[in-house]
């Protein structure tokens, strides 16, 4: 008997989406990728020579017309993820969207209602901290009740110091340090904590090594804490420049014990030891740290459309931590606490 398979196209083939493309083209057993969409060239011709991929669009409508495709993945600009989304779906198509659904509380809110309206169609957005191993374990312990009654939070995204300063051209459009880097933190709190809402959120920020941010309004180092209704707490720092590397990691305080991942962000399990001493490298970037879960997350998807099953997170997920990630941007503007 032949495997069903989730014939798949995606949008976007950027640094992150070829990565998908190539997870999806290589890696998950039941997926197959059968279209990529870019209006640039390069990218188009990188997916058929490395990827064998036949069917290349220029425009993500022309994609969506394709009677072929049963799904498509976005790894496009955040602006344009609602629109996408909404058209996948009234064009038939079940949907994966990189995170975070939108920069809009508005925008969200329209999209996660849009979604409702085709309840034969699934639409994720993804936040990959979820399919990494350590976390999933971390979150079974606490379900089982190893830490007793979680009751605080804390979580940090800590990415390696770029000295070109490349980024900040991409920061006008990514709504800033705590809804481009803080927002996983905030889904992960949420998630270890049993997806309570936001009641009241605090942040504060510098400009540490990127001046050219304070034009924008931004910042390239924050905290921030966030009280919940269900009277857990949660405390996020975000970095742009830590000198040593990408430092993700997250502890859960219950009332008997706590549960700490990613504490060392070791790449492997060398060590080096020389005239500067005894030292082992740390993961350059976000994807050497997730690169498995990101694999997890795109089989998770797969799986669970093929089979009729529950995603892990869902669209007001999502939402949700937009909300509250849009809230302590406001927060960092007004120098206020926000009630949510």
């Amino acid at each position: 008997m032949s495997q069903k398979l989730l014939k798949i196209g995606v949008a976007g083939l950027g640094r992150l989406g070829r990565r998908y493309a190539e997870n999806l083209a290589r890696h998950v057993p039941r997926a197959r990728l059968d279209a990529v969409c870019s209006p640039i060239a390069d990218e188009v011709d990188w997916a058929r020579e490395q990827l064998g991929v036949q069917r290349a669009y220029a425009d993500y409508a022309a994609m969506l017309a394709d009677p072929e495709l049963d799904a498509v993945f976005l790894i496009t600009p955040t602006s344009l993820h609602p629109q996408q989304i909404e058209q996948a779906l009234d064009a038939g198509k079940h949907v994966f969207c990189e995170k975070p659904l939108s920069l809009r509380m508005d925008e969200c809110r329209r999209t996660v209602e849009h979604a409702r309206c085709h309840p034969g169609l699934r639409a994720m957005v993804g936040f990959v901290r979820h399919f990494d191993a350590s976390y999933r374990q971390a979150k079974t312990r606490i379900d089982d009740g190893a830490i007793g009654k979680p009751f605080l939070v804390y979580s940090q995204t800590a990415d390696l110091f770029d000295p070109s300063g490349a980024f900040v051209k991409f920061a006008p459009t990514s709504g800033g340090l705590f809804l481009d880097c803080s927002v996983h933190d905030v889904d992960l709190a949420r998630w270890l904590l049993g997806r309570p809402k936001a009641r009241r959120v605090y942040a504060m920020g510098t400009i540490a090594a990127y001046p050219d941010l304070q034009a924008i309004g931004d910042i390239d180092n924050g905290v921030a804490v966030c009280e919940f209704d269900n009277g857990c707490m949660a405390m996020f720092y975000a970095s742009r420049t830590q000198a040593h590397g990408h430092e993700t990691c997250t502890d859960v305080v219950g009332t008997a014990g706590k549960l700490s991942i990613g504490r060392n962000p070791r790449l492997d399990r060398l060590e080096i030891a020389d005239a500067h001493g005894v030292r082992s490298l740390s993961t350059a970037n976000f994807f050497e740290r997730f690169g498995d879960a990101f694999l997890s997350q795109c089989s998770h998807f797969v799986d669970a459309v093929l089979d009729d099953q529950p995603f892990d997170l869902d669209l007001e997920d999502a939402a949700e931590a937009t909300r509250i990630a849009i809230a302590l941007r406001e927060s960092l503007q007004t120098r206020q606490p926000m009630d949510l």
